[in-house]
């Protein structure tokens, strides 16, 4: 069910085309595949961004997000038993403070991606800031609420969604979201720097070679890195 706009902000709203219906049901079928191999393995899954909103466009991904700490060799075994490729490998951390995470390009559009290290709460919502769903939940065919890079909100609707800017309106936000006051108003000056000063990269990004595990190369940037380190120690993860 869709959720309610409790007051009349400036609202504009959406209606899909019968092609865009089509292009996320054909995503989300695509993304289902890739979450029942995880799940056949006790590995369980979200999708996030548009994807689980629907606001999907012609150059959107599918996003799979593993939220825990799960051995690499599991995760692409269950993959691999399913017919799923390894198109490519890499690691990636976005600033020295966050986690480090793993992400396993299936194809050119759909991505896998899990945590080396625990995530941190902060870590964990903002998945569900841009919109989330679970496994179950995208089979049964619901939507979620999310911000998307504009700092608009995406209210799904049966016709397709509503939006409108959570910068003027964050107590309306904060209530479609169910989200703590602090983290949209944090994403909102994460977001509105980026578009002041672009986007500056991430912190670190490699490839993981064909041959070489997460793990190993997580080890190996460790004991060149004292700050990734620290990190792991502060996450109870010992290099």
């Amino acid at each position: 069910m869709a959720k309610k706009i409790s007051r009349a902000y400036d609202v504009e709203e959406k209606i899909y085309s019968r092609e865009q219906w089509d292009r996320l049901r054909d995503m989300r079928g695509r993304a289902l595949g890739v979450m029942d191999a995880l799940a056949s393995r006790g590995i369980e899954s979200i999708v996030h961004g548009s994807l689980a909103r629907g606001d999907v466009g012609p150059k959107s991904d599918i996003d799979i997000f593993i939220p825990s700490v799960v051995p690499s060799y599991l995760i692409e075994g269950a993959l691999a038993s399913a017919g799923f490729g390894r198109w490519r490998r890499e690691l990636t951390q976005a600033t020295p403070v966050h986690t480090v995470k793993a992400i396993i390009h299936v194809d050119e559009r759909v991505k896998v991606t899990f945590p080396l290290l625990p995530l941190r709460a902060r870590e964990r919502e903002f998945y569900a800031f841009g919109g989330e769903l679970g496994r179950e939940e995208l089979r049964a065919g619901r939507r979620a609420p999310g911000v998307d890079k504009r700092l608009k909100i995406i209210v799904p609707t049966d016709r397709g969604h509503r939006e409108f800017s959570i910068v003027e309106n964050i107590e309306e936000a904060v209530r479609v979201l169910g989200a703590d006051p602090e983290i949209v108003r944090e994403r909102i000056r994460v977001l509105m720097r980026r578009d002041r000063v672009g986007r500056t990269g991430v912190y670190y990004k490699e490839e993981v070679g064909e041959e070489e595990s997460f793990e190993e190369k997580l080890r190996e940037r460790a004991a060149q890195d004292p700050s990734l380190r620290r990190l792991m120690q502060q996450r109870g993860h010992h290099p």
